[in-house]
């Protein structure tokens, strides 16, 4: 329901300025993909280094195995749940998120969400491409130790030694290349990946029962937390983390049905493949980590930086090379594809594929992804619990417009058109702003205590507290809001006398 919007003309042609051949509605002959592709796809972006950290770093921060498995396990599932939600508007009428945004936010607002979901992501392609230099830092190193041994050329503060950053910067040259080149370039790499991570996962596994003189020892460290009380105060903000791995694409999964044969295609691919696969998968890291406990005598968490510990250098090179290739393949299907869509919003006829591919590049460098991941604290509570206290309320609001209030039926023309339903007010609808806003403010001072920008107990702790929630409160609170907001307008539009358009 739009009730400021005014009936628009059947002929009237589609604004320029929203649409290009990357936004345009996918017409029904073209969507093939099947539900074997979205499980392929799911598979595909599960099976991937933060995947393995993701799980490794619960080990780390005090849970035992099966804890550890328990949390991605549920986070996972109550993410399909929005994935799925979000996901029926592409499958239907073929168009991405950006425009699906349109509905909720207006032509010109979809922008706010867009934006901030496509900054996100370059956050994402900045982890990625510092995980693949990293990988090829530690195979260069091994042939070159004068790598290791650069002089120090950036700031102490920037925590960023001379060798690592210049195998960063080369592989996000690489990166940079490919976008160049065109996603269809990544196809024989997607493949490669397909083939070679399930078989370097099992190889891992392996290595870890055989070096910790099997499972039992492994799967029997225990939790270190003192007490109930402490486990639970872990627990929850990680479950936030969890739904937050994914919330991105909980978002942005438009983009990919869009391309659905039907509903049962990628509703059945996205349930059977994604919490299966990111449990299986995490259970490698899981049980990998434990040995390193058993083996080492300490947690290595950073699957990059345990293969450096092997003593083949040829054993090295390979992972290391591996790990490279299979990240170069993930870090454009995931982290491109999307927030080059989203840049394209703001200026269709402008802004290209390749342009936005640029400009996500640009700002994963400016993020400084490496301090991102430097430990397993701020990986979950900085980085995922952070990003989630803005994707939640924005999820919220878009399910609710769309199924509380248009019971799933848009006007795909008027998505195209500044003066058509979703124009609102000069193309915003401040009403999807302002709740937008009022669902993050609360997770505010969590997140300002939680890096340091205000120091502990300087906001009450229940208000502080909210930020081990952050996506659950953002998503209800926003979606909540924005229903009461729209319907109040509809009410005093009614009372006013005018017509009140129902899409």
């Amino acid at each position: 329901m739009n009730p400021t919007a005014t009936t628009t003309p059947v002929d009237t042609p589609v604004s320029a300025g929203l649409t290009s051949a990357d936004l345009a509605p996918v017409p029904p002959a073209a969507r093939r993909w099947t539900t074997a592709n979205y499980a392929a796809l799911w598979i595909s972006m599960s099976l991937c280094i933060p995947t393995y950290m993701l799980a490794s770093s619960l080990i780390g921060g005090g849970m035992n195995w099966w804890q550890a498995l328990l949390t991605i396990f549920l986070g996972n599932t109550v993410v399909l749940v929005p994935m799925l939600l979000n996901g029926h508007a592409g499958a239907k009428y073929g168009i991405p998120f950006p425009v699906f945004a349109r509905a909720s936010f207006g032509v010109r607002g979809a922008n706010v969400p867009a934006l901030l979901r496509a900054i996100i992501a370059c956050g994402w392609f900045g982890i990625q491409t510092w995980i693949g230099g990293y990988a090829l830092y530690q195979m260069a190193v091994l042939w070159m130790p004068a790598l290791g041994q650069l002089p120090l050329i950036f700031p102490p503060s920037w925590g960023l030694a001379t060798g690592p950053a210049l195998l960063f910067v080369l592989f996000w040259l690489v990166n940079m290349y490919v976008v160049y080149l065109g996603v269809d370039s990544i196809r024989k790499l997607l493949v490669f990946k397909a083939f070679f991570l399930p078989v370097a996962a099992v190889a891992l596994l392996w290595w870890a029962i055989a070096a910790g003189h099997g499972l039992g020892p492994i799967l029997s460290q225990p939790a270190r937390f003192a007490s109930s009380a402490e486990f639970w105060a872990y627990f929850f903000p990680a479950l936030t983390g969890m739904v937050g791995f994914w919330a991105t694409l909980s978002l942005n999964i438009p983009d990919f049905t869009r391309y659905a044969v039907s509903q049962r295609a990628q509703v059945l691919g996205q349930a059977l493949a994604l919490p299966s696969s990111m449990t299986l998968f995490s259970f490698v890291g899981v049980v990998v980590t434990s040995a390193t406990l058993v083996i080492y005598g300490q947690t290595i968490w950073d699957p990059v930086v345990l293969a450096g510990k092997f003593e083949s250098r040829l054993l090295v090179s390979v992972a290391m090379l591996a790990v490279a290739l299979s990240t170069l393949a993930t870090n454009i299907a995931a982290n491109i594809v999307s927030p080059a869509n989203d840049f394209a919003n703001l200026s269709p006829q402008k802004i290209t594929f390749k342009t936005g591919g640029y400009i996500t590049g640009i700002i994963g460098l400016l993020i400084f992804p490496w301090k991102l991941i430097a430990d397993p604290s701020g990986y979950i509570f900085t980085w995922l619990v952070g990003y989630s206290a803005l994707l939640g309320p924005i999820g919220g609001i878009m399910i609710a417009d769309y199924y509380l209030l248009r019971r799933q039926q848009l006007d795909v023309p008027d998505l195209y058109r500044y003066e058509g339903r979703y124009g609102y007010q000069n193309g915003v609808n401040y009403r999807a702003v302002l709740a937008l806003i009022m669902g993050i403010l609360p997770n505010l001072p969590g997140f300002l205590q939680a890096v340091g920008a205000i120091p502990v107990g300087a906001v009450w702790p229940w208000l502080a507290g909210l930020y081990s929630y952050a996506w659950f409160v953002g998503f209800f609170l926003s979606g909540g809001l924005y229903v009461l907001l729209m319907q109040r307008q509809a009410r005093a539009v009614a009372v006013g006398g005018l017509v009140e358009v129902v899409n």
